[in-house]
Parts: structure tokens; C-alpha cells; sequence
């Protein structure tokens, strides 16, 4: 949660003697959440934020991300105008009708952000209409690459989310997109995620990657021999028959972050 985010549970507050009940469950809750999202470290070493961005404003950080477009992307478009701040702390990547038309929103760190291992994790709403799915994944130009496996470089989908009832789905794509390529991944369903934010984080060593939801271990794996460069973030929209008909959704539609943090181990 943000700081703006306890100064709205107490503006909700309308009898006194509750409020320092609702502050006090409040900040246990952030302890609680601030405990669980971050995976242990070794020991003598401790978590530091190196980069992130919490979409205050009004304007998108374009210091920080890339917005994608005006192209063809799977069955729809990728266009700038459908990547945006809400004003409210949130980014908006849209899904919409234009014309004869469906366009969505996507976001990237390329050239501006580019790292490798630490825990990378955003906090995301997921849409409510079928025909389009939302991603939090990483990228970098050695996914293309055949010959070292994953490690010159794999496309880390940290969450891809083409069902409504809560499943979702964690993937790893390396030794490029033709007859060499090679993935693996899982899926599983949580209900609560149809509803609310929620987190969706990876841990990535040298070793291994671990992917999370809320805080709790949903994957572990070295698939690939794990990637052994920097990478960039993406966040996107995509519109294609996995994420069903988008011809029975009623649009606009969104996928809805309230932020990115990217934390390394130290000293």
C-alpha cells in the first residue's frame, strides 16, 4: 500500500473511538505484507529497492518506460493513447473497440531499465472481460539467440492472465520463436485474484528463478540453465483467441497496476 492509501482508510473513519482500531489493523497488514512479499535472503545480507516506479501523477515516467505503438500486435493494435495514468496512483493499459478495430496498451523498460537477478514485482488488477490478457514479463535481446539455451537470454512471463476465474499462468520461452525454441511453465488458479490488487512477483538468481503470488511460492525452476543477462520489464496487453472472444466483451476494459519495485540483495 501507499501512503495515500492510510490516509484514505482514515478519511473512511467516521467514529473516533474505531479509527485507532482501523490504523492499528492497517499497519499490521502492511508488516504483514511487507514481510511476505519479499522472499528471505542470506544470511548478513538484506533487501534493497533499486528502481520502481508508483504511478503518481498525472503523466506517465517516459524517463522510465517506453509506451508501445501505433502497431499490429496478435488480433488488435498496440497504441500509445491506450497506456496511461489514472491520476489515482494506478496505471491503466486500456482494451477497446476502435472503429473496426480492438487496441490495448503495453509498456517497456528497454533502454532505460535493464537488470539481471534481484526480485522484481508489481501489483496489478486484473480485467473482467474475455478476449485479451494482461502481463508482467521481462525481456532482452539474447532471446533469440540458439546455442547457450536460456542463459544468453529468456523471455520471463512473471504472470500471463488469459482466464477470469482467477488462473494464471507463469512461463519461460528461450532459443528464440522458430524450430529451435524450447519453454516450460505452470499455471494455477487462486480465486481471490478476480478480485482486487494483488502481487505477482520473481525471484531470479544466478541459480534458479522463483515465482510468487502474494507473497507465496507458486514455481521454482531452472529451466533453461537461467538467464545470465540483463533484461528489461514489460507490462502489456495482448488480443488473441487465448483470452477468449473478444467480440462478447464489453469494452473498454482494463488491466490496472498500482506499482513495479525491483529490489537486489546488499551489501
Amino acid at each position: 500500500m501507499k501512503t495515500s492509501d492510510l490516509v484514505l482508510i482514515g478519511s473512511k473513519g467516521s467514529v473516533v473511538a474505531l479509527l485507532g482500531f482501523a490504523l492499528a489493523s492497517f499497519s499490521y497488514a502492511q508488516t504483514d505484507a511487507a514481510k511476505d512479499t519479499l522472499p528471505p535472503v542470506p544470511a548478513g545480507k538484506e533487501w534493497k529497492l533499486i528502481w520502481q516506479d508508483e504511478f503518481t501523477g498525472t503523466k506517465l515516467d517516459e524517463t522510465k518506460w517506453n509506451r508501445l505503438g501505433d502497431w499490429k500486435r496478435r488480433d488488435g493494435f498496440w497504441v500509445k493513447e491506450d497506456a496511461y495514468l489514472s491520476g489515482k496512483g494506478t496505471l491503466l493499459l486500456r482494451t477497446k473497440k476502435d472503429g473496426d478495430r480492438y487496441t490495448c496498451g503495453a509498456v517497456n523498460t528497454q533502454g532505460k531499465f535493464e537488470h539481471a537477478f534481484g526480485y522484481y514485482v508489481a501489483r496489478c488488477r486484473m480485467p473482467k472481460q474475455p478476449g485479451h490478457w494482461p502481463a508482467f514479463w521481462m525481456m532482452g535481446s539474447g532471446v533469440g539467440k540458439v546455442g547457450d539455451e536460456g542463459r544468453d537470454g529468456t523471455e520471463i512471463d512473471i504472470v500471463e492472465i488469459p482466464w477470469r476465474d482467477g488462473k494464471v499462468t507463469f512461463n519461460l520461452h528461450w532459443d528464440g520463436y522458430g524450430k529451435d525454441h524450447k519453454s516450460a511453465g505452470t499455471n494455477t488458479t487462486v480465486a481471490a485474484l478476480t478480485e482486487g490488487f494483488h502481487d505477482y512477483g520473481l525471484l531470479w538468481t544466478k541459480e534458479e528463478y522463483v515465482f510468487y503470488v502474494d507473497g507465496k511460492e507458486v514455481w521454482r525452476t531452472k529451466a533453461g540453465g537461467v538467464s545470465q543477462v540483463p533484461e528489461y520489464l514489460k507490462l502489456t496487453e495482448e488480443i488473441g483467441e487465448w483470452g477468449g472472444d473478444i467480440a462478447k466483451a464489453q469494452l473498454p476494459d482494463f488491466f490496472e497496476v498500482d506499482y513495479v519495485r525491483v529490489y537486489e540483495t546488499s551489501p
